[in-house]
């Protein structure tokens, strides 16, 4: 890769547990609230006046839904990976997040839940994804529809900072999020 490479990430609309205030993880099967398709429209149409030319998803139901809002937009074909599923949290999925502030070791990159995956997994897993779409880019603008764990670790790759520097604030539902990548 010679050219500067556009990276617009795509949050997923809000989603049925998001609504319920629940960790969803890895969990698949969680469908997009009203709200999250509305978002998913709006976003659909910022990333379309962009003009990737490859749509990238996440292989999660709430991601998919979303990248169906974008495809319409876009008129480009929508390609799943589970490389760009939201971190996996094992055994806290699907518990209320208020109750997971004590359990949780948000201090340490390397801690993970029973049957989750830590930060620096999470770091790891998307550096190696980023790194393969830098080495065959489809477009020179790529749109990924994805999850906030998962641009947070995004922005901390691009910008050469390791698991223990991801960004605390996470992308609104229904947000675009360019990263430039200069060879």
């Amino acid at each position: 890769m010679s050219a500067p490479l556009t990276l617009l990430f795509v949050r997923h609309g809000q989603s049925e547990w998001n609504a319920a205030g629940l960790m969803q993880g890895q969990t698949d099967g969680i469908p997009l609230t009203g709200l999250g398709h509305a978002q998913a429209a709006r976003a659909a149409e910022e990333l379309a006046a962009l003009r990737p030319g490859a749509l990238l998803s996440s292989d999660l139901r709430r991601a998919v839904q979303t990248a169906e809002h974008c495809a319409r937009a876009t008129g480009l074909p929508v390609t799943t990976t589970p490389a760009l599923r939201e971190q996996a949290y094992g055994a806290l999925e699907g518990r209320p997040s208020r109750e997971l502030w004590d359990v949780v070791d948000w201090t340490d990159p390397h801690w993970a839940a029973e049957g989750g995956e830590s930060l620096a997994e999470l770091h790891g897993r998307v550096a190696a994804y980023l790194a393969h779409l830098c080495a065959e880019p489809p477009a020179a603008v790529i749109g990924l529809v994805t999850h906030g764990d998962t641009i947070r670790a995004a922005r901390a790759v691009v910008a050469g900072l390791g698991p223990d520097a991801l960004p605390v604030v996470t992308p609104p539902n229904g947000s675009v999020t360019r990263l430039e990548v200069v060879p």
